[in-house]
């Protein structure tokens, strides 16, 4: 994840948000202070003792000394009943909350008009047993190979049988173990040589006749660790697996096995034809830095610097432009060599194309079904890794009459993950009324780095119809997770460093990335992520205390991917997958209280335990989190 740090007066500018919201028969209270001349001038300035006895002594000094104490006396005793009513509907935060970050001599205090309208919310809520439905979901970006998790296909044995027999011929290739040359030929080699020679670049002959040619396909190639850590091979292939091209729809995806790719793989000669073509002769329109650029795909290839990949060469580096094409051409004709002895080309290219309309073309409109007609009741959903598309295609549908679409302000379009909240209409009928993402941003802890991007963190303000004002936020946490806790105490910082938002009531969907069994000071442990949103007086969908073995993702990658050392046996999916309690709802204590809470990673409302997913018609490898809570009446 990309660290984002911010110049103090980028900070500045994005301070200035509105955030404020008044309610509707609420009047803003004038803060100035009175203007001196209404005050004796004793009050003003010490004056000698010779001329502040008269003052003392006079009928009109006894008057307003008797005045001011009736006042002062009215003034404590309602600021003492206005602190246990605040108190008791948790306006007034302990040490554990605003004590953190203002000390208990800086708590800011809170809008009174704000807080009567939350408090007088809150009991409207819960004289028409009114409850809050929320969601959660990370609905995951767009994986764009089909193979690269194992996923739950009980409709068709052929997947299974493929991917346990790809995984033998990683695993246990014996006599398949052959030369590269026998599956990169002679003859493939010297076309791309005379294609490479062609525009320019370095003869890497000498590489290939001395070395690459004569590796066995498994234990000298796909199983080479150096090779991996170079990233002769991954690297050509992240940047031109698919390629979102301008005028289209669809991306452009290289031949190969590990895309979308729908082309004719089932013989060497076919594959190679076409990925040449597709390499050198393809032009293709992207958008780069905002312009327009059109240019086949080689010509989109990076550099491998050894300033960034210490295991390659200063040789290696400076002709690690045909060197990774080759190694990719390579890389590419081992996968179509082993589906083809794994499995007949009709049977594994026919399965293949099952998965790519399911899991990758429909991904999109699958995610929206569930959400309109499985979550449409829902008060509050949030969401992450959330595509522009999706968020198009939302606004379009039956969900964009039935909820608030709202986006972060700096979408994400190049990673193309974002937060995202939908907000019922019938619920929150004025709409979101600020983002309040760049104050959330702006309280983090200085001089800490914490591994957030844009589009990351989506933090919102809204009052629903019984005038209680919330902030509501989505947030995507890092992959081990360590972004996690800095970001709710930033979101806790900024709710209670304005008199307004202090008043307000937290709902906060996420995915944590959180693990049962975290690396010491590498990942994010899910009972220490319960005892720090605890400390803030919130409580969670899973109450205090989280139940490490709740899991919400059940994902392991298998042997059709570039990373073959993250790869699962069948048999070690659940050991050595990433099983693990990701996904919360987090909520004040003191305002709301579970009525129930469950999981779905089928679409149906129900989660089946022990079962790896995404599956043909689950979109996501994170289930979705639900909770029905209700308001908390005081005693």
């Amino acid at each position: 994840m990309r660290n984002r740090s911010q110049s103090p007066k980028k900070q500045q500018q994005k301070m200035t948000i509105d955030y404020t919201e008044v309610p509707m028969g609420a009047t803003e209270t004038d803060s100035t202070p009175s203007n001196d001349g209404v005050f004796p001038s004793s009050f003003r300035k010490q004056e000698s003792v010779k001329t502040l006895f008269p003052w003392m002594r006079s009928y009109m000094f006894r008057r307003r000394l008797s005045f001011a104490a009736v006042g002062a006396a009215f003034i404590v005793v309602g600021s003492a009943v206005t602190f246990v009513m605040m108190k008791r509907h948790d306006n007034v935060p302990n040490l554990g909350g605003a004590g953190k970050f203002l000390g208990s001599s800086g708590r800011i205090a809170p809008d009174p008009n704000l807080s009567a309208a939350a408090m007088n919310g809150l009991a409207a809520m819960a004289s028409a047993r009114r409850k809050l439905q929320i969601a959660t979901w990370n609905i995951a970006a767009i994986n764009n190979n089909p193979f690269e998790y194992w996923i739950t296909y009980d409709e068709n044995p052929s997947y299974e049988k493929i991917m346990t027999d790809i995984e033998a011929f990683l695993e246990q290739p014996g006599e398949k173990d052959v030369p590269v040359s026998a599956v990169f030929t002679e003859e493939m080699f010297g076309q791309l040589e005379k294609r490479m020679d062609g525009v320019g670049w370095d003869n890497v002959r000498s590489y290939w006749d001395g070395d690459f040619k004569n590796r066995k396909i498994i234990s000298g190639f796909m199983k080479d660790p150096l090779l991996g850590s170079k990233r002769l091979a991954s690297m050509p292939d992240r940047i031109t697996n698919t390629i979102n091209v301008l005028g289209s729809d669809e991306p452009v995806c290289r031949p190969t096995v590990i895309n979308m790719y729908g082309g004719d793989l089932s013989t060497l000669p076919l594959w190679w034809s076409e990925w040449e073509r597709f390499m050198f002769d393809t032009p293709l329109s992207i958008s780069n830095k905002g312009e327009t650029v059109t240019q086949p795909p080689f010509k989109m290839l990076q550099p491998i610097k050894k300033a960034k990949y210490p295991d390659i060469t200063e040789a290696e580096e400076k002709v690690s432009l045909p060197l990774q094409t080759m190694c990719g051409a390579i890389f590419d004709a081992i996968l179509v060599h082993m589906m083809n002895t794994v499995a007949q080309p009709d049977v594994w290219q026919g399965l293949k194309k099952t998965m790519v309309e399911n899991l990758n073309k429909q991904k999109v409109p699958h995610t929206l079904d569930i959400l309109e007609n499985v979550y449409g009741s829902s008060d509050i959903i949030t969401l992450q890794e959330v595509s522009g598309s999706l968020i198009d295609q939302a606004r379009r549908r039956a969900l964009g009459q039935k909820f608030w679409i709202v986006a972060p302000g700096e979408l994400d379009a190049v990673r193309d993950q974002n937060s995202v909240i939908f907000l019922s209409k019938e619920t929150f009928p004025a709409g979101p009324s600020a983002e309040i993402t760049p104050l959330v941003e702006a309280s983090f802890e200085e001089g800490v780095k914490v591994p957030i991007a844009n589009g990351d963190i989506l933090a919102i303000t809204a009052t629903d119809r019984d005038g209680i004002p919330f902030v509501i936020a989505s947030f995507h946490g890092d992959t081990n997770g360590l972004a996690t806790k800095p970001v709710l105490s930033a979101i806790v910082k900024a709710m209670h460093s304005d008199s307004a938002l202090i008043t307000h009531k937290l709902i906060f969907g996420l995915d944590a990335n959180t693990y049962e069994k975290a690396k010491p000071g590498k990942q994010q442990d899910v009972l220490e992520w319960g005892k720090h949103y605890v400390s803030y007086d919130l409580t969670s969908c899973w109450g205090d205390v989280p139940n490490p073995a709740n899991y919400t993702t059940f994902n392991s990658r298998t042997y059709l991917q570039p990373q073959l050392n993250k790869a699962c046996k069948k048999s070690d999916k659940r050991a050595n997958g990433d099983v693990n309690p990701k996904d919360f709802i987090l909520f004040g204590k003191g305002d709301f209280r579970i009525d129930r809470t469950w999981k779905d990673n089928t679409g149906e409302k129900k989660y089946i335990e022990d079962m790896a997913f995404p599956t043909l018609n689950f979109p996501s490898d994170h289930g979705i989190l639900a909770t029905v809570i209700e308001p908390v009446t005081p005693s």
